[in-house]
């Protein structure tokens, strides 16, 4: 039987610390049965899981499960480093290097001459920067994977930082109206009429993104806002499941009147 391998002492600094997970990473890649099996495609899903798991962290303010999950990415971004060496495509020297290069060339007002006023001027000269670097639209850099919600917004941030935006907030929140009512007539409700379902979910589209675009204006994150009351409704169903528990009763057994009893008691929680 081998002898088990030397543990590497915890770093005292940035520098140790990051070069103590570069030994362990490379020793299980050489030595693992399961690492030395892994490919990118295979840590891609695990990947975005880990990034999930982050944002659930960050929504709950728990700064543990966050420096936790923080530790997960930084092993996968290790690892990813690793199996692209390992093809002699690149390594994480090239990694780190190739982002400070980058973040030096995007921030001229503060690595050159470049003169900012504010946070937008500098979120506009980093989209101008980026077409001079080859991009043939600003909306390139919106990942077409991302979940819709997520991805209005980018793209919203983006023609902002090419000057493409509303001027006041009140006519975003017009807009907002205008939307509705376009939704509403084709979805009338109060006829019950039949409806164009490709016009209805066109104008819905219509409608979200307007509110998210006035969610921006008014400096609210809508996925942010969205997962907390996700959570929120989370919690009180939950809630009124236990009760009905205590009742011996399902919920398909109870009336929405005893139902509405536990969901307000629910929101007092």
């Amino acid at each position: 039987m081998p002898a088990p391998n030397t543990i590497p002492p915890a770093g005292n600094n940035p520098a140790s610390a990051f070069e103590r997970l570069l030994t362990i990473m490379n020793t299980l890649r050489e030595q693992c049965p399961w690492d030395k099996k892994q490919t990118m495609e295979t840590l891609r899903h695990l990947t975005i899981e880990e990034t999930y798991e982050l944002s659930d962290s960050i929504l709950e303010g728990n700064m543990d499960e966050i420096k936790k999950e923080l530790g997960d990415i930084m092993l996968h971004l290790v690892f990813y480093s690793r199996i692209a060496s390992e093809t002699n495509d690149f390594n994480i020297v090239d990694v780190l290097n190739g982002i400070c290069e980058k973040l030096i060339h995007r921030h001229p007002h503060i690595y050159s001459d470049v003169i900012v006023e504010n946070e937008t001027d500098v979120k506009r000269n980093w989209e101008q920067l980026k077409l001079k670097e080859g991009n043939k639209s600003v909306l390139e850099g919106v990942p077409l994977s991302l979940p819709a919600l997520i991805k209005a917004s980018r793209i919203q941030e983006k023609a902002r930082g090419v000057g493409f935006d509303w001027e006041e907030k009140s006519q975003v929140w017009e807009k907002v109206e205008e939307e509705l009512r376009e939704f509403r007539d084709e979805f009338n409700t109060i006829e019950n009429t039949a409806i164009d379902k490709e016009k209805a979910e066109a104008e819905f589209g219509d409608l979200l993104f307007s509110l998210i675009n006035y969610a921006r204006f008014i400096d609210i994150n809508p996925e942010d806002a969205l997962e907390k009351t996700n959570k929120k409704f989370i919690k009180r169903f939950q809630y009124l499941e236990s009760k009905a528990k205590e009742l011996g009763k399902s919920l398909k057994d109870m009336s929405l009147t005893e139902m509405d009893v536990f969901w307000n008691e629910a929101k007092s929680i």
